[in-house]
């Protein structure tokens, strides 16, 4: 361990690793840069953005039968939201990097390849890459830039710094080719993990990021919306991009105050089964519905289905799906199934084979709240489903990003339980013509005949109007009365 003052405030800076040749003061936030002789202050770095993450400097924990503790971390901003990576240090002196995006944690270390890489401007989502004798596909392509850091870090780095890196994955192998320095990418290559397998000790727990960032992770504030003044509840230090449910404006609520990214586009108000900030008990963790976002399909076959986005401090993010077909809860895999985008008809994930049933053009035509991700009306995705009779495995394809999720069917009954709701009417509706085919048909032709023959009811309410009427009654009991036998 190397001890030195900062410059800028004479606090005591400590180096852990001797490989680290950048620290940022924790007192003054001055970047020191060193050298064999001495310390120089670089000037002063922007603080990280509290965010949901558990991880601090200070984590520490074992994988693969190595022990590491976290000595620094570098906060990335691109298109779509942000994301940290940390920078590790192994008990035996190596180092590596811990990526923590959403809720999805890689451990990665540089590694020499053997194949020629292709360039950064070629690559495309699914695109095949093989590295050292194994192949991989391309998940993520992205430029972003640093907005802050902490700690110590093995290179130089300043605000502004700016990154292009290709992610790659193949089950739970991970790699990521970064550009930056050129178009020969330096490669880290490793694995896609939990917390729970590293085995992670010294997290942050709910008090300490109340007392870091001056905000309670968990509970649901609301601020006013700097576009219409309404009112929006959110969970602070969780996301940084929120929709006002009422005028749709997009705002950036990653610093004290929030501003507006984008005026809203006027569309339907939102009429959502589970409101926003709705709580239940999943699983032993209390889960907050944080953002709700409407998807539809155009053409043939058209459909429309709600996103709900829910987050736990213990479990993470999920997601709870409702459609006309029923409810299903959806989770982002961290691990990838085998699947081969040339052939594309089966994918294998826990040793089950799924096959392709569906693929369709996904897009926002609503969402409000909060989300881990910038979402905005007309954002597009196209989706390839896989089923078997355990659940359904989905993979969603932009421009910059593929992700695969496995979803499984929930029972209204347990949404009830979980948030006490009650079913909308057209799902009702659905769900009776479904167990009863043809009792629409014969009560919409029930009506119209009663509609008919009101006419001379109302104008000669004699004997043959009253034996008509009667007649009409018994015809309704025999239709209504077959409709519940079904």
């Amino acid at each position: 361990m190397h001890i030195v003052s900062c410059p800028s405030c004479g606090a005591e800076v400590r180096f852990k690793s001797h490989a680290a040749v950048m620290a940022v003061c924790g007192f003054c936030r001055a970047t020191l840069l060193k050298d064999a002789e001495s310390v120089k202050n670089l000037g002063t770095m922007s603080s990280v953005l509290e965010d949901y993450s558990p991880i601090q400097i200070g984590t520490s924990g074992i994988l693969d039968g190595r022990d590491f503790t976290v000595v620094g971390r570098i906060q990335l901003r691109y298109a779509h939201g942000m994301w940290n990576e940390w920078h590790v240090l192994y008990g035996d002196g190596g180092n590596g990097w811990l990526g923590d995006s959403s809720g999805q944690f890689t451990m990665t270390a540089e590694r020499k390849v053997r194949e020629a890489l292709p360039a950064f401007d070629t690559l495309r989502i699914a695109q095949p890459v093989r590295i050292n004798g194994e192949n991989f596909l391309a998940a993520e392509i992205r430029s972003a830039e640093c907005i802050a850091g902490q700690g110590e870090l093995p290179f130089r780095i300043g605000e502004g710094w700016r990154i292009r890196v290709a992610d790659l994955r193949n089950g739970a192998a991970f790699v990521t080719l970064d550009y930056t320095d050129g178009e020969v990418p330096l490669v880290y290559a490793g694995v896609a993990v939990t917390l729970d397998e590293m085995r992670c000790q010294l997290l942050r727990d709910d008090d300490q990021v109340k007392a870091g960032a001056g905000r309670f992770r968990g509970k649901v504030d609301a601020l006013d919306c700097p576009s219409c003044g309404s009112a929006i509840k959110y969970l602070p230090g969780i996301t940084t991009t929120l929709i006002c449910p009422a005028c749709k404006a997009q705002l950036d609520a990653s610093g004290p105050q929030a501003s507006v990214l984008a005026a809203g586009a006027k569309t339907a108000a939102m009429r959502t089964t589970i409101e926003l900030g709705a709580t239940a008990n999943i699983r032993g963790s209390e889960h907050t519905v944080i953002g709700a976002m409407v998807r539809a399909t155009s053409g043939a076959g058209a459909s429309k289905w709600t996103e709900y986005l829910l987050f736990s401090a213990r479990g993470g993010f999920f997601w709870i799906v409702e459609t006309n077909a029923g409810w299903f809860q959806a989770k982002v895999m961290h691990r990838w199934p085998a699947w081969d985008p040339a052939a594309g008809e089966v994918a294998r994930a826990e040793n089950q084979a799924y096959q392709k049933s569906d693929s369709y053009l996904a897009t926002v035509v609503a969402a409000a709240g909060a989300f881990n991700w910038r979402v905005s009306v007309g954002d597009q995705v196209f989706v390839t489903e896989y089923e078997n009779t355990s659940g359904t495995l989905a993979a969603e394809t932009t421009r910059e990003e593929m992700t695969w999720s496995r979803s499984t069917r929930l029972a209204f009954d347990q949404i009830k339980t979980w948030f006490g709701v009650a079913p909308k009417a057209v799902d009702a509706m659905t769900a009776t013509e479904a167990a009863a085919p043809g009792a629409g048909t014969l009560q919409k032709f029930f009506w119209w005949l009663i509609g008919l023959n009101a006419i001379p009811l109302i104008f000669n309410f004699k004997e043959t109007a009253i034996i008509l009427a009667l007649t009409l009654f018994l015809i309704a009991g025999m239709i209504f009365s077959g409709d519940d036998k079904q």
